[in-house]
């Protein structure tokens, strides 16, 4: 497959083009041909520019707060010149709201300021190159750490009515789990059977609570790759036993706004 083309455009009467200049060179430097169309563009000027360039992805850029409008209408210019074929993604000031309603619209991938340019060029890669982009499967589970998983348990058993499936010790993780199913998910107890476990530091630190949020995934080694490539930094970045005979890996907080997320692939590589 030869270079990547992409054409930027800002649509109508937006007067700001820094931030569209910064992502046709972040683009650029990620090995990708960038057609940039300039200021004040209508949405048909942009549609058939995108034709004429014979460009694999077409980028929309606004701060102006007419994106609602303006990006379906250049959806319809391209559907009109028989080049509905040629994805389009957005960006700029987009409130969270709107994207639904955009991507209903035909917006393939909305890009907000949060997002890094690794993230919309591994997108592009993956997109164009009909690499298939799929979120994880399901919550796995939710790990909660706990000091005493014996006198926690009267809580999710006698008040919440849940029923206890097992329990287990993970001695790499020096900590002993306890499972409780709820609807398609499970919480999962955990209670430190070692100084050396992160989960005894964890209790140290914040006491009691939510401690991460397994997402449950299929090939593992390859979701590490392609979230390592998003800039996402891993604690292990290769996976690890986990409980019931799975394969785990975790990323770092610090690359996902806080939140301790892990990547479970249960036995098999298939969810249960």
């Amino acid at each position: 497959m030869g270079k990547i083309r992409v054409l930027i455009a800002k649509p109508g009467l937006d007067g700001h083009d820094r931030g569209a200049l910064v992502i046709a060179q972040g683009l650029r430097d990620h090995g990708m041909e960038v057609i940039y169309t300039g200021l004040r563009q209508s949405p048909a000027q942009i549609a058939n520019a995108a034709v004429q360039e014979d460009v694999d992805i077409v980028g929309l850029s606004s701060l102006s707060g007419a994106h609602l409008t303006l990006f379906p209408k250049v959806i319809e210019e391209l559907k009109a010149l028989n080049a509905s074929d040629i994805p389009v993604i957005g960006g700029g000031v987009i409130p969270a709201e709107d994207i639904p309603i955009l991507i209903d619209k035909g917006i393939n991938n909305i890009f907000t300021s949060g997002s890094s340019i690794e993230e919309l060029a591994n997108y592009i890669i993956k997109l164009v190159g009909d690499e298939k982009i799929t979120p994880p499967k399901k919550i796995s589970h939710i790990g909660i750490a706990v000091h005493s998983i014996e006198q926690t348990l009267p809580f999710y058993r006698n008040t919440l009515g849940l029923v206890l499936e097992g329990m287990e010790e993970v001695a790499s993780e020096f900590v002993k789990v306890a499972f409780l199913r709820i609807g398609d998910t499970r919480f999962e107890l955990l209670e430190p059977t070692s100084e050396s476990s992160a989960i005894y530091k964890f209790l140290e630190k914040k006491g009691e609570g939510v401690h991460h949020i397994a997402l449950g995934i299929e090939d593992i080694k390859e979701r590490i790759r392609q979230y390592s490539k998003n800039g996402i930094q891993f604690i292990n970045t290769e996976p690890k036993p986990g409980a019931h005979q799975t394969k785990i890996a975790f990323m770092h907080p610090r690359s996902t706004h806080g939140v301790l997320f892990e990547l479970t692939e249960e036995s098999g590589g298939k969810d249960q």
